[in-house]
């Protein structure tokens, strides 16, 4: 199938993918009474009184804003707001197929970090969450950061969605393997918002060690080669690196990285490990190459040269590495709990919930299949008992029912 020209052909037939639709009948005068006015005045002024009471009585507690200036789009760049839109709706229809959740998609026109932040911060008061999208490094990491205090979960998916279901496609790989996570050789090729994000959580931090994966040893890699401290052209995001990564300073390229290494993360560009590269890791070496659409290596590629476990971003391969496995969980579970913010006991507990929905993993399934209904409630409840756990809610949270 052409799935260009099919989805071409479906956008252009129903204009887009999303649209809002009523929950209530408006089918008489007492119905229009009751949904808007005179009947709407008295839910009004009972959340005018209690803004807690939103959660109940309007959109608030199952909405989620999906917002985006259009600057780093997967495989697409810095394509706009507008280019951007067709994504986020279909973002937005994913949180409701996989987490029953309302998904708004928001494109803002906004040039720097503030005018982002201030654009969240005025319609923070409509949603229950909000989630980041494809937004381009150093600027995700500055709006993520300005915006932890405005009482409701912002969460960057491209940033922690792709740490957790890489961390928890890891953890099953390394099972297949016999290969403790913690004692591994991680090479991570990529030094933006995901593969940032990637080396935090495979170094625990911000994190409790002991509820945690700590690796022993993580390189990253951009398009110039080892993040090290002999280089002089890193900025502050990539210098940061180093207050966890490279502990033992090494330098040279993508090619001297891996040799050894007993894992390759790929959060980069097509073709960036060759046969070659692999053929030097250490033995039974784990390749999660999640570059779309051109993954690092193809699946075969790699197999062939020695890899034991092959994961990429597609979904024609084996071992699917998607955020769609992570992000309708998180908040669904985060929503169910009223949290305030996603803290990093909820990240962890998102991790070890979708680890554990592959019983009994195997070299062509480390991860479930996306469309598995399981995996967002089972991720769904493990990150609201977290919430709860930590104390990162509201008062008066819920029964689930």
């Amino acid at each position: 199938m052409d799935y260009n020209k099919a989805s071409l052909d479906q956008h252009r037939l129903h204009h887009g993918k999303w649209e809002i639709s009523s929950k209530v009948d408006l089918d008489s005068r007492d119905d229009l009474a009751i949904a808007y006015t005179p009947g709407v005045a008295a839910v009004s002024n009972l959340v005018a009184a209690d803004p807690r009471a939103a959660y109940d009585l309007t959109m608030k507690g199952n909405t989620v804003a999906i917002v985006s200036d259009g600057s780093a789009v997967l495989g697409l760049g810095n394509i706009g707001p507008a280019g951007a839109l067709p994504v986020m709706e279909g973002k937005a229809i994913l949180f409701k197929r996989f987490a029953g959740i309302d998904g708004v998609p928001l494109v803002v026109d906004a040039d720097t970090s503030e005018e982002i932040i201030h654009a969240v911060r005025v319609i923070a008061p409509t949603f229950g969450g909000i989630n980041l999208e494809d937004i381009a490094a150093p600027k995700c990491f500055e709006v993520e950061a300005g915006l932890q205090d405005i009482g409701i979960p912002v969460f960057h998916d491209d940033q922690h969605g792709t740490a957790i279901v890489l961390l928890a496609a890891l953890h099953n790989a390394a099972t297949v393997v016999g290969k403790p996570v913690e004692e591994m050789r991680v090479v991570v090729n990529g030094a933006g918002a995901a593969g940032t994000a990637i080396a935090r959580l495979l170094r625990c931090v911000g994190h409790d060690p002991s509820r945690c994966f700590p690796v022993r040893d993580v390189l990253v890699c951009d398009s110039r080669g080892i993040v090290s401290p002999q280089r002089d052209d890193l900025n502050p995001y990539k210098r940061a690196l180093l207050d966890y990564t490279n502990t033992d300073a090494r330098s040279g390229s993508i090619h001297d990285a891996v040799r050894g290494a007993d894992v390759f993360i790929g959060v980069s560009v097509a073709n960036a490990l060759s046969p070659d590269d692999v053929t030097a890791m250490a033995e039974n070496p784990i390749i999660l190459a999640m570059a779309n659409p051109d993954p690092e290596i193809m699946p075969h590629l790699a197999r062939a040269a020695g890899a034991a476990v092959v994961g990429t971003g597609r979904s024609d391969f084996p071992n699917q590495v998607n955020n769609v496995l992570v992000f309708p969980g998180i908040f669904r579970g985060a929503l169910d709990a009223r949290a305030t913010r996603i803290s990093a006991g909820m990240k962890i507990a998102a991790v070890r919930a979708l680890a554990a929905t592959v019983s009994d993993p195997q070299a062509e399934r480390i991860l479930p299949d996306p469309f598995d209904r399981s995996v967002a409630t089972s991720i769904a409840e493990a990150v609201r008992n977290a919430a709860l756990e930590e104390g990162v809610v509201r008062d008066g949270v819920p029964e689930v029912p």
